[in-house]
């Protein structure tokens, strides 16, 4: 019988995943930011009450390691050093980014991790000449740990594009290009027209977000439509959205949208906005 994945057990992968994606440079080393965790249906549903708590000391624990790995070394301390050790490890600068998905995969059974990482990367030589994205898979299958990596260059944007819009969803890795002055995001349906269909779990309305573009200023807006909230950079904006007598009501309230920007749907799926 298998045993279930615990939040202890989710923590421990996203360490290993986060020390097998570490980036050496000449003086500091980079290590990824983005760990989407996939879990069979049932451990997912069964944690589902603790996964912000789970959340939460994962991003603590992954401090915790960057600044095991920091510590000074005797040189430093008696102030020997006239620059910092090579290998000292970056926290990103927007903060860990941490999802728990459902595995879809037929051959998943309960106690299965599987942790997918990115760590954005200035361009390499080796590469071409295009932005990197370096992608870390590790699992934990049948009680057998395995770990892989690979370099992705950055996908072609239309030259008409006002913005990009990057998310995985449960069909994989997907670009998104704004080339509309409004833009509809969320699971989408029969009855609700959406522009980035996401195929994501329930807590994502089906008409989750709006993105204006003021045609004038080319400024973006963002409105929030949904049942479970939105954040920009980890905060929480406020809801268009209110109810009156039982009726629904749209408030029009919108909220300037950064150039650049992480876009948190339901604490389920971020969205990276990035204005052109």
């Amino acid at each position: 019988m298998a045993t279930p994945a615990t939040g202890r057990d989710i923590i421990q992968e996203i360490l290993r995943n986060m020390r097998e994606g570490l980036e050496p440079l000449q003086y500091s080393t980079l290590c990824p930011s983005v760990f989407r965790v996939y879990l069979h249906a049932d451990d997912l549903a069964r944690l589902r009450g603790i996964v912000p708590r789970i959340i939460e000391e994962a991003r603590r624990a992954l401090d915790e390691e960057v600044s095991h790995r920091n510590r000074e070394s005797l040189a430093q301390k008696l102030r020997l050093a006239t620059r910092p050790e090579a290998g000292t490890v970056e926290v990103p600068a927007s903060g860990w980014n941490v999802q728990l998905l459902e595995n879809t995969e037929d051959e998943t059974a309960p106690g299965d991790i599987v942790v997918d990482s990115e760590l954005a990367l200035p361009p390499k030589p080796d590469y071409g000449t295009g932005a990197l994205t370096k992608r870390i898979a590790t699992s934990r299958l049948h009680g057998e740990t395995r770990s892989s990596q690979k370099y992705e260059e950055a996908a072609n944007v239309p030259a008409d594009a006002y913005a990009t819009i990057e998310y995985e969803d449960q069909r994989g890795r997907q670009v998104y290009s704004v080339t509309k002055d409004q833009t509809v995001i969320g699971r989408g349906g029969r009855d609700y027209w959406t522009d980035v269909t996401l195929n994501t779990l329930p807590d994502v309305s089906r008409e989750h977000v709006r993105l204006r573009r003021d045609p004038a200023t080319g400024k973006f807006f963002l409105k929030d439509l949904s049942r479970l909230g939105t954040t920009i950079d980890g905060k929480k904006i406020p809801s268009s959205i209110e109810y009156e007598g039982g009726e629904k009501r749209d408030k029009n309230l919108e909220v300037d949208l950064p150039v650049r920007a992480e876009i948190g749907l339901a604490d389920v799926i971020v969205l990276k906005f990035q204005a052109r």
